[in-house]
C-alpha cells in the first residue's frame, strides 16, 4: 500500500500534468486570450497625489472632448435651415413635414456632427400616422435639441462628479446649483444671504426622491432621467408665470414659501424645531402620536429637528401619492418594524383620531368600520397585512395614510361626498351666471 504522502504527491503529478496538455492544447488552438486588453483600473489612494491629479485632468480633457462633439448654435441653426429647405409637401397645417428621402439628403448635408440622427431607426420612431410616410421637421429637430441638451447637461453634471464614479455626493449637487443660481433669471431676486438655504431646499429634493436608500449619493443617470433637472432649468424663462412659479419647488416663492413656515414655527428663535412647535404644521391636526414617530424615526439634535430634516418631513406631506413619500410615512407607520401594517398598527394610529374628534365635540368613528375601508380601498395580497408595495398600487396611499395621521384629512374623506355635491353645486351656479 502506498502511504498516504505517497498517494497526495502522485494526485499532484497526474494534475499538473493533465493540467499543463490542457493549458497547451488552449495556447496551440486560440492566442487571443493572451492578449485580453487591460479593463480594471484602480483607483488611486488618497496619498498618491500625483495620480488624483493625472485622473482629474485626463477626466477633464475628455470631458472637453465630449462637449466639442456637441452641435453648437451655430451648427443647430444650419440644420434647421436645411430641413426646412428639403420639407415634403404638402403640409399638414401649419406643420412642415420631410420624407426618408430628403431626410437623408439632408443627413449628408448636414455634416459629420449630425450623423447620428440621420438613421432609419430615428426616422422610424418619429413616425406616425402620416399617409405620406414623412416625419414632422419640428419634432425632429426638437429630438436633436433635448439630446443635445442631455448631453450638454450631463457634461456639466459630471464636471462636479469629483470622485468620477458617475453620481454625485451632496455636496458635489449643492456647488452645482449654487453656480447655476446666477444663469437663472427668475432668481435674481434672491438675496445672497438666503442662497445657503435655497440650495439646502434644491438638493433635498433631489435627494428625498432620488436617494431612497439614503446612501448620500445620486447617479448622475438619474438626474438626468428625472423632471426635477427640467423644473430648475425652466427658470431660465424670465417670463415665467405665477402659476408655474407656484408649482415649482425650485422657484423663489416656493423656497421663500418653506423657509418661511419653518421660522414661523420655530417660535422660541434657536433654528430648530420642537415636537411641539411642528404640531402647528399645515392645518395644525396632525395626530401627537405620529408627530412622536416623526421625532423616534428621523434625525433630531437634542430632541428637535433642523431645516435639512425638516424639508423631508415637508417633501413626504406635500407629495403623498408618490412612492418615495409613502416609504416614508410607511415606515413611521410600521411601529413593529416588521414591513408591513397589521390591524394593531391601524388602531393605534386611528386611536389617536377618534381622541381629536372627541376633544372637537365629533361623535368618534368606529375604528371596525375604517380598518375595512382601509383593507378594501388598498386590497392587499395578504388580506391581514399592508405592504408598502400594496400601498403603492392601490393608488390611494396618499388618502390611507391622511386617515391614519391628520384629522384633517380624516375629516375631508369622511365628508368626500358632501364636498362633491358642494363643488357640483358651486359649478352649476358659475354655469347660471
Amino acid at each position: 500500500k502506498k502511504s498516504e504522502q505517497e498517494l497526495k504527491d502522485e494526485e499532484m503529478e497526474l494534475f499538473t500534468k493533465y493540467y499543463m496538455e490542457w493549458k497547451g492544447g488552449r495556447t496551440s488552438g486560440n492566442t487571443s486570450y493572451t492578449n485580453i486588453p487591460r479593463f480594471y483600473y484602480r483607483l488611486p489612494a488618497e496619498d498618491e497625489v500625483l495620480l488624483q491629479k493625472l485622473r482629474e485632468e485626463s477626466r477633464a480633457v475628455f470631458l472637453q472632448r465630449k462637449s466639442r462633439e456637441l452641435l453648437d448654435n451655430e451648427e443647430l441653426q444650419n440644420l434647421w435651415f436645411l430641413l426646412d429647405k428639403h420639407q415634403t409637401s404638402p403640409m399638414i397645417g401649419e406643420e412642415a413635414m420631410i420624407n426618408y428621402e430628403n431626410f437623408l439628403k439632408v443627413g449628408e448635408k448636414a455634416g459629420p456632427k449630425c450623423k447620428q440622427f440621420f438613421t432609419a431607426k430615428i426616422f422610424a420612431k418619429l413616425l406616425h400616422n402620416d399617409p405620406y410616410g414623412r416625419i414632422s421637421i419640428m419634432q425632429f429637430f426638437n429630438y436633436v435639441m433635448r439630446k443635445v441638451w442631455l448631453h450638454q447637461t450631463r457634461i456639466g453634471l459630471s464636471l462636479y462628479d469629483v470622485a468620477g464614479q458617475g453620481y454625485l455626493r451632496e455636496s458635489d449637487l449643492e456647488n452645482y446649483i449654487l453656480e447655476l443660481i446666477p444663469t437663472l433669471p427668475q432668481l435674481d431676486g434672491l438675496e445672497k444671504s438666503f442662497y445657503s438655504f435655497y440650495v439646502c431646499t434644491a438638493v433635498r429634493k433631489f435627494f428625498f426622491f432620488l436617494d431612497p436608500l439614503r446612501t448620500g449619493k445620486i447617479k448622475i443617470q438619474d438626474i438626468l432621467a428625472c423632471s426635477f433637472l427640467d423644473d430648475l432649468l425652466e427658470l431660465r424663462d424670465e417670463e415665467l408665470s405665477k402659476e408655474s412659479q407656484e408649482t415649482n419647488w425650485f422657484s423663489a416663492p416656493s423656497a421663500l414659501r418653506v423657509y418661511g413656515q419653518y421660522l414661523n414655527l420655530d417660535k422660541d428663535h434657536n433654528g430648530m424645531l420642537s415636537k411641539e412647535e411642528l404640531s402647528r404644521y399645515g392645518t395644525g391636526t396632525l395626530t401627537n402620536i405620529f408627530l412622536d414617530r416623526v421625532f423616534q424615526e428621523c434625525l433630531t439634535y437634542d430632541g428637535e429637528m433642523d431645516y435639512k430634516t425638516y424639508l423631508d418631513f415637508v417633501l413626504a406631506l406635500e407629495n403623498r401619492k408618490e412612492p418615495a413619500a409613502l416609504q416614508y410615512i410607511f415606515k413611521l407607520l410600521d411601529i413593529e418594524n416588521k414591513g408591513y401594517l397589521n390591524v394593531f398598527s391601524l388602531n393605534y394610529f386611528f386611536r389617536a383620531i377618534q381622541e381629536q374628534m372627541k376633544i372637537h365635540g365629533q361623535e368618534p368613528v368606529s375604528f371596525q368600520d375604517v380598518k375595512d375601508e382601509i383593507f378594501d380601498m388598498v386590497k392587499p395580497k395578504d388580506p391581514y397585512k399592508i405592504s408598502l408595495q400594496d400601498l403603492i398600487n392601490s393608488s390611494q396611499g396618499d388618502t390611507v395614510t391622511s386617515i391614519l395621521i391628520d384629522l384633517n384629512g380624516f375629516w375631508t374623506y369622511e365628508n368626500r361626498e358632501v364636498l362633491v355635491a358642494s363643488d357640483n353645486d358651486s359649478a352649476a351656479d358659475v354655469d347660471e351666471t
